[in-house]
């Protein structure tokens, strides 16, 4: 349900790639993107965790390749998992290679430690060879000397200028299966730095605050500036930087998405701060709801307000909707309209009842 006229995103045009198999770019869906923090060459359990992060919505999952023998692991991982993997590459050229050879769906360079230009060119081939996409990751705390000599400092020209160097080096050799990022902790920066990068090239954006901090501190950075951008129609994946569980980062893209109305998943729950008119205890009932309806995929609005001051216009836009009116008589709705009653003590069990069956019914 939940209809709000007035959002307009006019998303930017931009080429399409493949990942695997999802594309990214273009007029496809923005995808959500995680890394595992398992090491990759304990496969079993870095197996374990993509498929926790699939589960939780992710599309594309990235497993760091700082040796040879994470590599190698990469070819018995990607047996076992059905989204695409990105090997992450750091300082060493051939950790590409192998990568590519051993199935990653995409190569993670970062132009300022990945070495020289006949290095990145090596790169290039091995992606070419294996039908494997790059992703060219400018990161403000590793940027090339010769630009933090020029620039004297990390700045938006300075991630633009790497990353229309490393652009031109796989142009100029017949690769466009590519997209781009310009990342900084910094929120002025990375919001600074992708909008003027938008404005020079047409490759898909991959936009990320990196290492935003923890679980809330990370998460509002990383909403202020993915989401800033998102709303100017910059944008075509996402990965939420969380010193946290990976499956956190997950849940979090897709708050991000959800709240721009982009794209859905799960139950979107609106409720309110609480306050001394609440008729139930708000907060502990958001609190369990949240828990006992995560395994939803399927996109359900869920409006849960303690009083009749906002809860009938919140209902009125919700596929279900709550307003609290006193210990008998808070007030459930289905679609806008006034459905039963329900007693404080049995808010929690009528209301999963009532997402579960519009769960079948839109399923259905």
């Amino acid at each position: 349900m939940e209809v709000r006229p007035h959002r307009t995103i006019n998303r930017r045009k931009t080429r399409e790639i493949k990942v695997g198999n999802i594309s990214v770019g273009g007029s496809n869906k923005i995808s959500v993107q995680s890394m595992t923090n398992t090491l990759t060459t304990n496969i079993k359990e870095t197996i374990l965790q993509i498929n926790d992060l699939e589960e939780a919505g992710a599309d594309i999952v990235r497993v760091s390749c700082p040796d040879e023998e994470s590599t190698k692991a990469i070819k018995e991982i990607v047996k076992e998992v059905k989204v695409p993997v990105v090997a992450d590459i750091h300082f060493h050229y051939k950790r590409a290679i192998e990568a590519a050879k051993m199935g990653a769906s995409c190569l993670r360079i970062n132009p300022g430690n990945i070495g020289s230009k006949e290095r990145v060119l090596e790169v290039v081939k091995a992606a070419k060879d294996n039908n494997c996409s790059i992703r060219i990751g400018v990161n403000a705390g590793s940027l090339d000397k010769t630009l933090l000599e020029k620039y004297k400092e990390p700045c938006p020209e300075a991630l633009v200028e790497s990353a229309m160097y490393n652009v031109k080096l796989l142009e100029d050799n017949n690769f466009y299966n590519f997209k781009i990022s310009v990342k900084s902790s910094d929120v002025f920066l990375t919001v600074k730095s992708y909008k003027q990068l938008s404005k020079v090239c047409n490759y898909p954006l991959h936009l990320g605050v990196t290492e935003a901090g923890g679980l809330l501190t990370g998460s509002i950075k990383s909403s202020i500036g993915i989401g800033q951008l998102l709303m100017e129609g910059i944008g075509d994946t996402i990965r939420v930087s969380l010193s946290s569980d990976p499956v956190e980062e997950i849940k979090a893209g897709y708050e991000i998405l959800k709240s721009l109305g982009i794209r859905s998943r799960g139950v979107n729950i609106i409720s309110c701060p609480s306050c001394a008119r609440q008729a139930f205890p708000v907060i502990e009932t958001v609190t369990k709801l949240e828990k006992k309806l995560s395994h939803i995929k399927t996109p359900i609005t869920l409006s849960i307000i303690g009083c009749v001051v906002n809860g009938p216009g919140e209902a009125a836009q919700t596929d279900i909707g709550l307003t609290g009116g006193g210990q008998d008589s808070n007030l459930l709705y289905l679609s806008g309209i006034p459905h039963t009653k329900v007693v404080s003590n049995d808010i929690i069990d009528k209301v999963v009842q009532l997402v579960e069956e519009k769960v079948k019914e839109k399923n259905n």
